[in-house]
């Protein structure tokens, strides 16, 4: 009898009857539960897309009836919101420091020669938005929106390689504008030199610093490249020039105030012809065979070739006009 309680269980019978079916009816409730779930997600998702497809249409209208409509007020007088120029200002320092991180100033901007150069630009082309220690911005710089901030304690906010960054590439939806194509690279690091002392300057020695200095003038890009050589203004045997920084030119030299130029941001303006198809025309202003030597000519000093005509000489540099004319000449 001991023997024969101690055989071992029949094979097909269960060790521990009555976990398996209840671990199995555990299983089949968690797969139905998971399966119930991932049903009525199906619908929140559904509901959730929808919503965000009809807020996303509410808005629009809302932007069309806000733009359209005359809603958004762009008198000077009312200003952006301060949570709108805070956001504004903290993008556009943001912004300066990722691009100009790898600029370093070159050697000798504490040069008294370098140091006069930057005071006299900075009297002849910053003042009037700015002001200086003691001195005013002009009527224009007053009545900017935004206000230009003074450049007394620029060297205090900018590092030299991004007070570069910003006077050679200006900075949008401020009025500053891109001084690279005004000044020669050792004016717009002169300037830089100069803006570095600025905080030190009481009104009286800002004066002092600029009285033996009013009668030079700081020198146009055009005035230092033909100094330093520039090929002549005229002739054929130009090399080719950059469309893209063409393209940027065009918008520098404000062509877009009087031209629609496929490419080039600007507004509906219609003072002068469209450009577009420039390579397909057979004149430059009824007068020139389109030939790309005869568009720099003009672009450099339309006047020269057409007295009468109401296009201004712009001082385009010899560069410019070529890198300009490379881009008319891509539009077909």
């Amino acid at each position: 009898m001991l023997v024969a309680s101690c055989r071992p269980r029949d094979l097909h019978q269960e060790p521990f009857p009555g976990i398996v079916p209840r671990a199995s009816y555990l299983l089949a409730g968690a797969t139905g539960t998971a399966r119930a779930f991932a049903t009525s997600a199906q619908p929140m998702w559904k509901h959730a897309l929808l919503t965000t497809a009809i807020l996303a249409v509410i808005a629009t209208l809302a932007g069309v009836v806000v733009v359209y409509g005359g809603l958004y007020g762009m008198s000077s007088t009312s200003p952006h919101l301060q949570p709108v120029f805070t956001v504004l200002e903290k993008a556009m320092h943001a912004s300066v420091q990722l691009r100009a991180r790898d600029i370093q100033a070159p050697p000798g901007l504490d040069d008294p020669a370098t140091l006069q150069s930057g005071a006299v630009c900075f009297r002849q082309h910053c003042v009037q938005c700015h002001g200086g220690p003691g001195v005013a911005p002009d009527a224009i710089g007053k009545g900017m929106q935004p206000i230009p901030g003074s450049l007394v304690s620029a060297a205090r906010d900018w590092t030299p390689g991004e007070l570069y960054w910003i006077t050679r590439h200006g900075l949008k939806m401020t009025g500053m504008p891109a001084w690279e194509f005004r000044l020669a690279d050792q004016d717009l690091w002169a300037l830089v030199g100069f803006l570095q002392r600025l905080p030190l300057m009481s009104p009286a020695a800002y004066a002092t610093v600029l009285a033996p200095l009013r009668d030079r003038q700081c020198p146009s890009l055009e005035e230092v490249k033909t100094r330093n050589g520039s090929p002549p203004a005229s002739g054929t045997d130009y090399p080719k020039g950059d469309a893209e920084q063409g393209r940027i030119a065009l918008s520098q030299y404000a062509c877009t105030s009087c031209h629609v130029i496929p490419g080039v941001t600007g507004g509906d303006i219609h003072v002068g012809p469209p450009l577009n198809g420039w390579a397909r025309r057979q004149w430059i202003a009824g007068e020139l065979p389109n030939t790309r030597a005869n568009l720099i000519a003009w672009l450099r000093h339309p006047q020269r070739i057409d007295p009468l005509t109401a296009m201004p000489d712009l001082g385009v540099t010899q560069q410019h006009a070529e890198n300009m004319a490379a881009y008319l000449g891509s539009l077909n």
